[in-house]
């Protein structure tokens, strides 16, 4: 080794050693001056000092790798505290009545067992009192104002403030979780259920940070693109620290800071509880979260202690409280929060410093410090950490807001490892939260069997306070509005061309999808409204010709040359770029795509995003997040690639798709189709276009399976009532030879499964003498859904015939039903079928080879259709009984 590269002294071997040091000599002294500090200041001074530095080197612009962690105190001291922008004795007389009434609506409801969640609100009130008094911008302004994904346990305070400014009435709060009657509150955010107030769903745990991260960055994609101005737009995002957990929460914080989206803010409510007990018993979960968000790039600000701490950190010169708090784990703060006087003095101010810093506190005072005294309670210290989020700039902030869970609403509930099983007070409670509250509700109110809500009246003081509040930050929130106009139709001759046909070219389904898009993204109206979203697999789906054209969105460019700059296709990213490729991340693109898809409402400018995936890890892996998509309401076309469980050879057990239909059926929100051919896919997306962006847009958004397997792609056939059975779901593609004589037998099949049909409609004429009618069944879920709307118009008295039945009324011979997926998707249809039904699929797991050899195996191939189609002839005695077993020899289907 060089003298240059050798260490100085004994130390360790590190990677400053591959450094040449050009002054060893320099070196020296400042190690010996750090040493010189602990052996005569120990090591704290020594923390302390290169804490300093550490500082002071970021200010002078030396990059140096960030701290992952600070002490266990507020980030805010409190000498840098900015003047409060309110009256805080009427907000605190607001936070007190919204405390009652979200109690209140609780607990009436639940002698009906309905539940509710008490404590996550009582922990969080001011966490969401400050942002709506001063932070939280309305729509009134730009149409936009910020974007809030309200924690959905602390719904009932929502609903609270909501009453209070005079947007709810007693009777709606009494309609708490009781929606039968078409009129009452949904339990959590569900825009669906309540779509003039909420925004974003969010109760299902990690999807409302991971939706509001691709929410924040959505908005600055709408303003890079000229669509909108969203620079006034911030979005909050509350969460729990224990949804911390799911991976969801956290998947996206790199893409938060890679791409500086200081319009986000997170809340966390570290009330280190979760639903069962401590988050993390032994060790100190915002401390484990500051070191997450920092080492992410992330600016965080802590807001841990109350005013009471405030004169103790102040006397604390040898640090002996902080160090305190540092060790402390989260299972025994909870503890402290629960006990008295003694058991604090005697477990936490132990050792002659701390005793001496506690001894001039009285017991209540003591007791104040755990049990009330915690940053997240506090307006003054909330208003600061906000205000020092808002006004940081180049990177995502999360504000670590401790608190305690059931704070304010008695012994029974604080710091309990049971407060979120536990929904309602007693009347003994509610006195008393009465009194602690300090609120006018008379002893006499409180007499019967159920406590009142409490409203000071429509021109009380506190309610002309928050309409002030309001109309200074630009209107209501929460507040869904929709103000989109309906895009212009698109332009024909996209469609046209598809559905001419591509002569004798083969084409996947895929190409042809994809193609189609491209020509309408070209379109002046509205091709700059098309949102390609993919999950970095865009030349699997023939999307690389969209590159130097649409251009990749990054809003730092491009700041190299790519690798593929002379070709005709290259890589271009662009701060304007209209395609986005997300990276391997299914949920991310999905959380995207819930973005573009309800811009319509959030930001009053329609987009209509287009997301093609894997069809394998679409809905099977983010199935979660299509639910919440469906509850916010969203729009545009969602597509699986490389469908059905035999059409990708070689791929294997877990890459075949037989089932993502089956799933997208459960979701009442989906329109699904299976296309088999370019024409059927241009009729769709034809009519999803009308349905979703037309004069009357319904709040549906569209799946599509696509193919990766080159067939030919023939013109529409002319025969009347085609685009109406694509359309609706079933059409008679090609009927028998209508001259032949012979048994008859139905053949329905979708997607490519429509080809094996076609060739087996081949065999069993020219092999059997059997004609068969080839039926394209483009959507089997939209045919069962149609199929139990008139189950459900007969059982009201009406009369109306299933679609479905209707198409195959007098249809003559037994109905087969094939299709490159489970047999539970044609499934769906057979009870409205009068003929005898029977499906042949693809159940079980996929595997490798040839997809010929593939469909062999699963049954599904033309000959295998052709001797079930015997067998179901040969049982109503169609055909002799051992026609079949002639075909099974013929075709080598024995064994």
């Amino acid at each position: 080794m060089s003298d240059l590269f050798r260490p100085t002294g004994s130390v360790p071997s590190s990677e400053l050693d591959q450094l040449p040091d050009r002054d060893r000599e320099e070196t020296a002294e400042w190690q010996a001056s750090l040493d010189a500090v602990v052996r005569h200041a120990g090591p704290d001074r020594a923390v302390y000092l290169m804490r300093r530095l550490h500082e002071a080197a970021a200010r002078a612009g030396v990059r140096l790798p960030r701290l992952l962690t600070t002490d266990y105190v507020n980030t805010v001291p409190v000498s840098a505290q900015p003047a409060f922008g309110g009256d805080l004795a009427m907000e605190r007389r607001i936070t007190a009545l919204n405390r009652w009434n979200a109690a209140v609506m609780v607990t009436r409801g639940a002698p009906q067992g309905l539940g509710g969640h008490i404590a996550t609100y009582a922990s969080a009130a001011w966490l969401y009192e400050i942002g709506f008094n001063h932070f939280f911008r309305g729509k009134d302004g730009d149409g936009s104002g910020d974007q809030l994904f309200l924690q959905g346990h602390a719904s009932p305070g929502i609903y609270a403030r909501v009453f209070l400014e005079g947007r709810l009435s007693e009777a709606d709060l009494d309609g708490f979780r009781r929606e039968a009657a078409g009129r009452g509150l949904p339990s959590y955010p569900h825009p669906r259920r309540l779509p003039w107030l909420w925004e974003f769903p969010t109760v299902s745990m990690g999807l409302g940070p991971l939706g509001a991260i691709y929410q924040a960055r959505f908005n600055r994609y709408l303003h890079a693109r000229g669509i909108k101005d969203t620079s006034g737009s911030r979005v909050w995002a509350f969460l729990g620290d224990g949804e911390i957990d799911e991976p969801e929460s956290t998947a996206a914080l790199t893409l938060a800071s890679r791409e500086n989206l200081d319009n986000l803010t997170f809340v966390v409510n570290c009330n280190l509880q979760r639903l069962d007990g401590p988050v993390r018993s032994n060790d100190k979960v915002v401390q484990e979260l500051e070191a997450r968000f920092r080492g992410a790039g992330w600016n965080v600000v802590k807001t841990l202690w109350g005013e009471a701490w405030d004169p103790l950190l102040g006397q604390d010169t040898g640090g002996e409280l902080v160090r305190r708090l540092d060790r402390i784990p989260d299972a025994q703060l909870q503890t402290l929060a629960a006990r008295d006087a003694a058991y604090i003095r005697e477990n936490f101010f132990t050792g002659d410093a701390l005793s001496a810093l506690s001894a001039s506190l009285s017991d209540a005072q003591v007791v104040e410090l755990f049990a009330h005294s915690r940053g997240g309670h506090e307006p003054l210290k909330v208003y600061a950490a906000y205000r020092a989020a808002v006004e940081h700039t180049g990177a995502p902030t999360v504000v670590l807001a401790q608190t305690v869970k059931g704070h304010t609403l008695g012994p029974a509930f604080e710091s309990r490892n049971a407060n979120h099983q536990m929904k309602k007070l007693t009347m003994p409670q509610f006195r008393a939260l009465r009194d602690l509250l300090e609120l006018p509700v008379p002893d006499s109110a409180l007499a019967g069997d159920e406590a009142p809500y409490w409203h000071p009246g429509p021109n009380a003081p506190e309610v002309e306070y928050l309409r002030e509040r309001r109309a200074a930050l630009g209107g209501p929130v929460p507040a869904r509005r929709v103000s989109a106009r309906p895009l212009p139709p698109a332009p024909a001759a996209p469609f046209e061309a598809l559905e001419k046909g591509f002569g004798h070219q083969e084409v996947a389904t895929t190409m042809a999808l994809v193609r189609l898009v491209k020509d309408l993204m070209r379109d002046e109206r509205t091709g700059a409204r098309w949102v390609p979203i993919v999950p970095d697999e865009a030349r699997t789906f023939g999307m690389e010709s969209l590159f130097p054209t649409a251009g990749i969105y990054s809003p730092h460019g491009q700041t190299y040359e790519p690798v593929d700059a002379g070709q005709l296709l290259f890589y271009k990213e662009s701060p304007t770029g209209q395609l986005i490729i997300e990276g391997i991340t299914e949920a991310g693109s999905v959380a995207e795509f819930a973005a573009a898809a309800t811009s319509y409402a959030t930001h009053g400018e329609p987009m209509i995003p287009f997301y093609i995936f894997y069809a394998m890890f679409g809905f099977q892996r983010t199935g979660d997040q299509f639910w919440a998509l469906a509850d916010q309401m969203g729009r545009g076309f969602v597509v699986g690639g490389t469908a059905g469980r035999t059409t990708m050879t070689g791929e294997g057990l877990q890459h075949g798709d037989g089932h993502s239909h089956l799933l997208a059926a459960t979701n009442p929100a989906v329109i699904s189709y299976d296309p088999a051919f370019a024409f059927e896919i241009a009729v769709i997306v034809r009519d999803g276009l009308r349905r979703m962006y037309g004069d009357d847009p319904e709040n549906v958004f569209y799946y599509l399976t696509v193919y990766n397997e080159p067939k030919q792609q023939p013109p529409m056939p002319a025969a009347p009532g085609i685009q109406e059975g694509i359309v609706r779901g079933i059409y008679r593609y090609r009927p028998a030879d209508a001259g032949a004589a012979g048994p008859q037998i139905q053949l329905l099949s979708s997607g490519t499964a429509v080809h094996w049909a076609l060739r087996a409609q081949e065999l069993l004429a020219a092999d059997w003498g059997v004609q068969a009618d080839v039926w394209s069944v483009t959507s089997w879920t939209q045919l069962r859904r149609d199929a139990m709307d008139a189950d459900a118009a007969r059982t009201r008295g009406e009369e109306r015939v299933p679609y479905v039945t209707e198409a195959l009324a007098g249809a003559p011979g037994p109905v087969l039903a094939v299709s490159d997926w489970m047999r539970q998707v044609p499934d769906q249809i057979s009870q409205w079928i009068e003929q005898d039904y029977f499906s042949l699929g693809t159940d079980g797991f996929g595997l490798s080879d040839t997809r010929e050899a593939v469909r062999r195996y699963f049954g599904v191939d033309a000959e295998s259709i052709v001797v079930t189609a015997l067998d179901r002839l040969a049982g109503s005695g169609q055909v002799a009984p051992e026609t079949a077993a002639k075909a099974r020899a013929r075709y080598g289907l024995e064994g």
